[in-house]
């Protein structure tokens, strides 16, 4: 049986681990890093740089293994200056030169995010997939979204999960330099 529960600094190591098995063959993920190498690095400073906000982060247990995780902003979340600071040389530390397509990619994905407030589920990996892992961190975090939630699904196979959950394709894009599509997904605000 899958639980969930909001990660802790202490699950970073486990988030990390667990995000980059789910994202192995992540079309985006090999853009811009080719070779799985630094993986786990990488989700690692994600989950302390890119989404930082304390208690935004859920963690899916089978018993006491660790088989999915999400990362998630609230509506209206910036990054303060130290955090900037701070985490810029640690995602260049985690990314070496796939760097460069990172800033790339979010420079292309904040072009294409919506106007106003919305809370941001910025990663969503399980391994193994299809075991209702990604279903259980959907249904945790969104009961107690009072707004809308927007992502970009990077997998086509993705698109029926989040449409289960009421989310819409928006907009479609592709990054540039040969990079893969992305489809844009808005979920409005319950009640809306």
């Amino acid at each position: 049986m899958v639980s969930v529960r909001v990660a802790t600094a202490e699950d970073r190591e486990a988030v990390g681990l667990v995000l980059a098995r789910a994202f192995a063959s992540d079309p985006v993920l090999r853009w811009m890093l080719p070779t799985n190498e630094r993986d786990v690095r990488l989700f690692r400073a994600m989950a302390r740089y890119a989404h930082p906000t304390p208690g935004w982060a859920d963690l899916a247990l089978d018993g006491h293994e660790p088989v999915g995780a999400a990362l998630w902003d609230p509506p209206g979340f910036q990054h303060s200056l130290r955090q900037k600071l701070v985490g810029y040389p640690a995602m260049l530390r985690a990314m070496g030169l796939g760097l460069r397509r990172g800033m790339l990619m979010e420079s292309v994905f904040t072009r294409h995010r919506p106007d106003g407030r919305f809370w941001y589920l910025g990663q969503l990996g399980a391994s193994p997939q299809g075991k209702g892992v990604g279903s259980a961190l959907l249904e945790h975090r969104l009961a107690s979204c009072d707004g809308p939630s927007y992502l970009e699904s990077s997998h086509p196979a993705n698109i029926p999960l989040y449409e289960r959950f009421g989310y819409e394709v928006v907009d479609e894009f592709t990054l540039p330099e040969d990079g893969p599509p992305v489809w844009a997904m808005l979920r409005p605000a319950p009640n809306a």
